[in-house]
């Protein structure tokens, strides 16, 4: 079921071009369609909300905001080992992005000189949670939490109504215990529309968060400079490194978790040893049978798995880092020991015991990941996703006239004579 390969140079660059070359270009008509979306929804404003809503998922609403009542009623509706569950992990990935909180600093000089750094949080953010089939109460924590730590003074929600003009109350419910200030029932490129540019009703935000299809991406690439947004994501990918004694069975399941998630996903097996790649192998065939998206799993399997056999762990890293996977899993006794020779990957799941989804769903860490390769400079969500830093600088007058020529030199070197001036007149106290 997995592609095995013989690792050379060559077939390691192979594989990093074929993780990037899933994600495809975005079609010109799919680009055209939504920008025309955008731009009645900035011209029309809740007008266009209600059109599109009516249009795409054929309901007719009186308002976009949901009520208090409404949240209540989801909370009816969920199982009580839901809520519970809900609540430790929010106490989890709390508790982790509390340790990410920076400061600012406070740096001076001789003669009257200073210099600073503040830590802002954003004043307004917007997250964006699908609803339907792909609704992900995960999602809202992880998109959410951050941002409430960080200091963020308003959260506002956008998600699809369903069929009876209410919302998810799976989402209803991880919204209200992550702390969402507002929700409303917009959905698709409208959605993001409406969030970067503002309407009657939904307050322009400074950042968008949060998955979406094709359309959502789409409409949050092209406002991308009017607001910030979190990340362009790919398919998702896993990358388990693997010794001779892992037991098989964990590996196949492993990499059939992601593989689960679409059928450009990558589940990818590096192990030392070639008689563990042929007991996941049995594994796989055996596991598949009992899941649901046994269809997509195999169609990912099929084209992107794949399995490497290296000579020793320090190997398997190393082709692990040329990778720079989503997920990765290393899968031996001592994992810590190789920790530190990690440089590229979005979350790191250390032993035989800690699967990726205790990532996605309850331990702690943020399961919004850079993809594609991207996690060789690009980070998981996190608590700096929702502040700006601001530096400021005093100069006393002593200051300015001991450094002022200095500066002045500069100025006339870079053919700006008016910066130089700036400073020159306070050195002549005025006169030119």
């Amino acid at each position: 079921m997995l592609n095995l390969m013989e690792i050379t140079k060559e077939n390691k660059e192979t594989l990093i071009k074929e993780l990037k070359g899933r994600v495809a270009e975005t079609e010109q008509e799919i680009i055209s369609n939504v920008n025309g979306i955008l731009s009645k929804v900035k011209s029309e404003g809740d007008k266009a909300l209600f059109d599109f809503t009516e249009a795409f998922d054929k309901i007719v609403l009186k308002n976009l905001e949901v009520s208090k009542d409404e949240i209540e009623e989801c909370f009816n509706k969920v199982e009580d080992d839901f809520i519970e569950a809900l609540e430790e992990a929010k106490a989890n990935i709390e508790a982790y992005h509390n340790k990410q909180k920076s400061n600012g600093f406070l740096m001076t000089k001789d003669k009257g000189v200073y210099l600073g750094q503040r830590v802002l949080p954003l004043e307004r953010v917007g997250v964006y949670v699908p609803g339907g089939t792909a609704a992900y109460p995960s999602s809202v924590l992880m998109n959410v939490i951050p941002a409430k730590v960080a200091g963020v003074d308003e959260i506002i929600m956008v998600t699809p109504p369903d069929k009876d003009g209410g919302i998810n109350p799976y989402i209803g419910v991880a919204a209200k215990i992550a702390g969402i200030d507002k929700i409303y029932k917009v959905g698709g490129a409208q959605g993001v529309a409406a969030l970067a540019y503002g309407t009657e009703t939904i307050q322009k935000v400074d950042k968008i968060v949060g998955p979406g299809n094709i359309f959502v991406a789409t409409a949050k690439k092209l406002v991308f400079g009017e607001v910030d947004i979190d990340m362009i994501a790919g398919p998702s990918e896993i990358l388990v490194i693997a010794d001779e004694k892992s037991d098989p069975s964990f590996v196949a399941a492993d990499l059939m978790s992601q593989a689960e998630h679409d059928r450009l996903a990558s589940s990818i097996l590096i192990t030392t040893s070639k008689d563990l790649y042929e007991k996941v192998e049995v594994e796989l065939e055996k596991q598949i049978n009992t899941l649901e998206r046994e269809e997509i799993i195999r169609a990912s399997l099929k084209d992107f798995g794949t399995a490497i056999i290296c000579a020793n762990i320090e190997e398997c890293i190393d082709i692990s880092n040329a990778i720079a996977p989503e997920h990765l899993e290393i899968m031996v006794d001592d994992p810590m020991q190789y920790l530190g020779m990690v440089r590229n990957a979005g979350s790191v799941f250390l032993g035989r015991y800690c699967p990726e989804p205790i990532g996605d769903y309850f331990g702690g860490t943020n399961h919004v990941l850079p993809t594609s390769g991207t996690a060789r400079f690009f980070s998981p969500l996190s608590v700096d996703s929702f502040i700006k830093k601001s530096s400021f600088i005093y100069y006393s007058k002593e200051a300015i006239e001991e450094n002022g020529e200095k500066i002045i030199t500069l100025a006339n070197k870079e053919g700006l004579t008016a910066h130089a001036n700036s400073v020159k007149v306070r050195l002549n106290h005025g006169r030119v």
